[in-house]
């Protein structure tokens, strides 16, 4: 039996590395994270936004990928302070029980099935990918033998293997999303600074305030990778490295220790994140919007391509289309492990499960694995619009996130030690994040309203 990254004992601890170079071999959760965030948002999401107002909401894009690290960095610490599960923390957050748990979790499951449209739409990207390939095969039966291959991947998947599987994907299809924006400056659509510019000054057109929301909601670390990160720091085992929470200098040392390689695996993810996002939307917006051709239904993926063929050359087609399905394949990939997760944790704090005992937690992630991308695969089939699921999983995102900028609040000033309260710069930068967020929700949704 191999050991429980979310029962702490002191016979795990670990003292924290002590050079950046050591450092960056405990680097991963977040990685993890870019794997789920680069399909959904950066190729689809952030690309149509791009399409759809151009340069001008290319603020938005930066926004959202800078911002909410500061609200991931909070999850992370709490989890390495008190080795709690996501769903364990928020059933601590105060408010009414509904049953067996808190409203915040209730909250959260309500929103996640609206997600599973989201995952829907990317199981629906992959399809239309591999029909493309071998067109005389239906995209519904390859949305079905897509769901089949990542639940035998995923349920018997370790945290290793699927960080290092993430990570490669993500990384072959980065280099060649740099290159297509290289060659940009030898088309018609070149781009010139006074366009990127113009994305900075913060207007919002309403005709594109939905793509907008949606695309905020997604890109970067959205709401659920928030929630998710608490998952994969447990199970790298910066919480297990520092051990149960002590009042000794030891214990605060070495909690220490582990909040800094935790704020540098996040902040390295971000850097890498938010630069292919800019990559991202800058074809979109240069290429597509010129041509006033906005991916959508099943002509998603041949709109997308045409962001690499127009600037690389028809030769290009093939080299797309094989980075898309790895990039969209890490995110049902690396969001399905962690759903499953999210999923099992959720149970568990509904009493339906204990999520504690190894066997009944593997065995529920296990279930899950199967039934989640099964449910995906059904959505796509029936609904046939994959960036509007994608993008409809976006808004509830942006109301997700509310919930976990509440939750993020609830630990910084209600449950953070003494020892380990911040400086007043952190502080600072964790409340830009909290009204940037705050706003750009509540902004967008009345403006939906109106």
């Amino acid at each position: 039996m191999r050991k429980d990254p979310y029962i702490l004992n002191k016979d795990n601890v670990l003292d924290p590395p002590p050079g950046l170079l050591k450092k960056l071999k405990f680097l991963g959760p977040s990685l993890i994270l870019s794997a789920s965030i680069v399909g959904s948002g950066e190729l689809i999401a952030t690309t149509t936004l791009g399409a759809k107002a151009g340069f001008v909401t290319f603020w938005v894009i930066m926004v959202s990928c800078l911002v909410k690290v500061a609200v991931q960095m909070e999850m992370g610490k709490h989890t390495i302070l008190s080795g709690e599960t996501a769903m364990q923390a928020f059933n601590k957050l105060p408010g009414p029980r509904i049953g067996g748990a808190r409203w915040s979790v209730w909250l959260v499951l309500m929103i996640m099935i609206i997600k599973l449209l989201q995952m829907g739409g990317i199981v629906g990207g992959v399809a239309l990918i591999l029909n493309m390939v071998l067109p005389q095969v239906s995209v519904s039966f390859w949305a079905f033998l897509v769901a089949v291959v990542v639940a035998l991947m995923t349920f018997k998947g370790y945290y290793k293997f699927i960080e290092r599987f993430s990570i490669v994907l993500i990384a072959l299809f980065i280099v060649f999303t740099f290159l297509a924006l290289y060659f940009l400056k030898y088309t018609e659509y070149t781009l010139i600074w006074p366009d990127v510019l113009s994305g900075l000054t913060f207007q919002l057109p309403a005709a594109a305030v939905a793509v907008a929301i949606g695309a905020f909601g997604i890109t970067g670390v959205g709401a659920d990778e928030i929630i998710h990160y608490n998952y994969w720091c447990l199970e790298k085992g910066y919480a297990t490295y520092t051990g149960p929470s002590e009042d000794t200098p030891e214990w605060t040392k070495r909690a220490r220790g582990w909040i800094k390689v935790m704020y540098l695996d996040a902040l390295v993810a971000m850097v890498i994140y938010t630069v292919v996002t800019a990559a991202f939307y800058l074809l979109g917006a240069a290429v597509l919007h010129a041509q006033d051709r906005i991916p959508e239904g099943y002509e998603m993926i041949e709109s997308l391509s045409m962001m690499y063929t127009e600037s690389i050359g028809p030769e290009a087609k093939p080299i797309f289309l094989l980075g898309s399905f790895m990039v969209l394949f890490s995110t049902l990939f690396a969001a399905l492990a962690a759903w499953t997760r999210q999923y099992s944790d959720m149970f568990g704090q509904l009493g339906w499960i204990d999520f504690f005992d190894i066997k009944q937690r593997l065995w529920s992630i296990s279930v899950m694995a199967w039934l989640l991308p099964l449910l995906w695969a059904s959505f796509f089939v029936f609904i046939k619009l994959p960036v509007m699921m994608i993008i409809s999983g976006g808004i509830v995102g942006s109301v997700l996130l509310l919930l976990v900028v509440f939750a993020t609040l609830q630990f910084r000033y209600r449950r953070t030690l003494p020892a380990f309260a911040p400086s007043k710069l952190y502080d600072v930068i964790l409340w830009i994040s909290v009204l940037a967020i705050g706003w750009v929700a509540v902004y967008g949704l009345f403006r939906l309203m109106i």
